[in-house]
């Protein structure tokens, strides 16, 4: 007597239905035998369907023992009862069950992928088995363009694919014409010749004819056991090496390729769904990254603004502040003070500086000026920025030499209409005539306009020739680039009281303006971040509620993949690969957004430009990647978690 494959004792599967519970298989008992091809009858809701997917352990019992070459599987888990699938079955069902994705011999191979065996390998298994069912030429073809005759011999190679010793067929001529389920069942017959255990689940007693043994079962229970031949087919040799596959690293390698191939082709084969599953990322990511770009390009903008006004300078002015209306009568700030604070170790230059209003003329051409006194120094404390000619250097202070270095501005207004290069030019301010020998580019002059007409003369020659006074407007002092404003300021300040006395000026610390702009700039960053996080969010909850709508109208799929032999782990890792991608590919069309909107940004014109940094893009891939595992994985353990048995009827 050949060795009992599948055994059944006292064997249950009962539901809940509201209050009751329904025994749709009461004790039943069964034992099949290597090698035998066995049909199991009955009509619709005699349980015979139930019988089949617990002998495929697509169903567990609700009470009695089931074992399969000797293993019994009450206490298996599903990683366990997916290998034995794996290894001893093959499915065969009557609406194929065949992933529209796949081409046929992408479909036949998917149970060596689970098994873990090497590409060449199943491909030419997988070729070999559709040329041997006489469909060598139609490898290539995707199910919707297969008969229903072909499709099921494409289901009947991917039983094949693995050897597995028995083949479990649910009414497979059902939903074929007479010609094709003749060839079906002549291709069932031929396998069982071969040595497979076949076991076909039918309610026609014609299909039923064809096997050894038919079993009938009616309400649950077997009512008739009976043999229609006498002879079993010798059981199959060892099947250990067309089992073989990688193992350790390399099988979970080759299954996680796999398991990202299958993730793009399900990706490709809903383009417009997985487009729109990505906008809100790419909406999210392409904010996040403008945003941080936008801060960045104002900060910048800003700082050179400040710059304009004196890197790291201390402004000195006369009285306690800038609405003091004893300051122009305060007269003790002169250039002495100047001089004393230009020898002090953390000062790295100073500048005096007075100055008042005037007309300049040029020709016929008038405009008012500020003229500002200035020593040699001032144009390197300021970061002025010489555009053509020369600056005036110390001999020019001392000797009160007439020499001008006019701003940008001024050139404007006194050159422009003329087509004559102001250098070497003589100008008036009020009746002195004074030669251009240089022009800066214009620049902020503490809180006033950028666009004022400005004029920079030796301070020597505007206090003697235009203020008639040798007190001081201002003292400018650039600190040592490894001093500290803030401690260079009260050193400053504890050294002019000591000077004159009291304290009778003010400084004005443009590090601290540049500090609290900084800061502010950094805070409104972060608040519009914020927001731009949010979108980030709503984009993974639309990643999560898509991929949930995925799942639900995938089961049918997902229910064959375990029935061929995918375990827990397979379904969740090509789910969550899927939502990792699309969030990944939404990230890098997000940061190509904000690139764009960058470019169109600078195109169209403005006062500053987006910074780009390779850390706020990283970041994005970072989210990208997050939002993705986050927000993907409760879809993909819920497609993990389904019942094949439950997905499979699903369809």
């Amino acid at each position: 007597m050949p060795f009992p494959i599948i055994e059944l004792r006292r064997v249950r599967r009962e539901y809940r239905s509201g209050d009751r519970t329904i025994a749709v298989l009461q004790d039943v008992d069964l034992s099949i035998a290597e090698g035998e091809m066995v049909a199991i009858v009955g009509p619709s809701g005699s349980g015979k369907s139930t019988l089949m997917n617990i002998i495929g352990l697509l169903d567990r019992p609700t009470g009695g023992t089931y074992a399969i070459a000797g293993v019994h599987t009450h206490s298996l888990d599903s990683d366990a009862l997916s290998r034995l699938r794996r290894e001893h079955f093959g499915f065969i069902f009557q609406r194929y069950h065949l992933l529209s994705e796949l081409t046929a011999i992408g479909n036949i191979e998917v149970p060596a992928i689970y098994a873990g065996r090497p590409t060449e390998t199943r491909r030419e298994r997988a070729i070999a088995l559709l040329e041997r069912l006489g469909m060598g030429e139609r490898g290539s073809h995707r199910p919707g363009q297969l008969s229903g005759g072909q499709q099921q011999r494409v289901s009947i190679a991917r039983a094949l694919m693995n050897n597995g010793n028995v083949i479990l067929a649910d009414e497979p001529t059902g939903a074929l014409d007479r010609q094709s389920g003749e060839e079906v069942l002549r291709i069932l017959g031929g396998l069982h010749a071969e040595g497979h255990t076949v076991v076909i689940v039918t309610h026609d007693m014609n299909v039923a004819s064809r096997a050894d043994r038919i079993i009938e079962i009616s309400d649950g229970r077997i009512v008739a056991d009976r043999r229609t031949r006498n002879e079993t087919a010798e059981p199959q040799a060892s099947l250990a090496e067309a089992r073989a596959g990688r193992s350790g690293w390399g099988e979970m390698t080759g299954r996680l390729l796999e398991a990202f191939r299958m993730a793009m082709l399900a990706l490709q084969a809903h383009r417009l769904r997985t487009f729109l599953t990505m906008l809100g990322i790419i909406i999210g990511i392409a904010s996040v990254v403008s945003v941080i770009a936008l801060g960045e390009g104002s900060q910048r903008k800003v700082l050179a603004n400040i710059n304009s006004l004196g890197t790291n300078t201390l402004e000195i002015f006369p009285g306690k502040s800038f609405g003091d209306t004893r300051s122009g009568r305060i007269k003790t700030l002169v250039v002495a003070d100047a001089d004393a604070l230009a020898k002090l170790t953390y000062v790295a230059a100073v500048t005096p500086t007075v100055s008042t209003s005037n007309t300049v003329r040029f020709g016929a051409t008038e405009a008012n000026a500020l003229i500002n006194g200035v020593g040699d120094a001032y144009f390197s404390v300021k970061g002025s920025k010489l555009v053509a000619g020369r600056l005036f250097d110390s001999d020019g202070v001392q000797g009160m030499t007439q020499d001008a270095v006019i701003d940008q501005n001024t050139v404007t207004a006194l050159f422009a209409d003329k087509g004559l290069s102001p250098i070497g030019q003589t100008i008036f301010v009020g009746k002195v005539p004074v030669r251009v020998i240089g022009v800066i580019a214009a620049q902020q002059g503490g809180f006033g306009s950028s666009d004022n007409l400005s004029v920079y003369l030796p301070y020597t020659g505007v206090q003697a020739r235009f203020l008639g006074d040798m007190s001081l407007r201002s003292v400018t002092v650039r600190v040592a680039d490894d001093a500290d404003s803030s401690t260079a300021e009260a050193a400053v300040t504890q050294f002019l009281e000591r000077r004159h006395g009291n304290r009778d000026f003010f400084v004005l610390n443009t590090d601290d303006i540049r500090q609290t702009i900084t800061s502010t700039i950094r805070t409104m960053t972060l608040l519009i971040s914020s927001i731009a996080v949010i979108s980030l969010l709503v984009g993974g909850i639309g990643v999560m509620n898509i991929m949930l709508v995925s799942v639900s109208e995938r089961v049918a799929e997902i229910g064959v993949r375990m029935a061929v032999g995918a375990r827990r782990q397979d379904i969740l890792q090509q789910f969550l690969i899927e939502a990792v991608l699309v969030c990944l590919l939404g990230g890098a069309l997000g940061i190509a957004t904000a690139l764009g909107f960058g470019a169109a940004f600078n195109y169209f014109g403005s006062n500053f430009t987006l910074v780009y940094s390779a850390s706020s893009i990283m970041l994005a891939f970072t989210c990208s990647c997050a939002i993705g595992l986050t927000f993907g994985y409760l879809p993909a353990r819920s497609a993990s978690l389904l019942d094949p048995v439950a997905a499979l009827s699903r369809d």
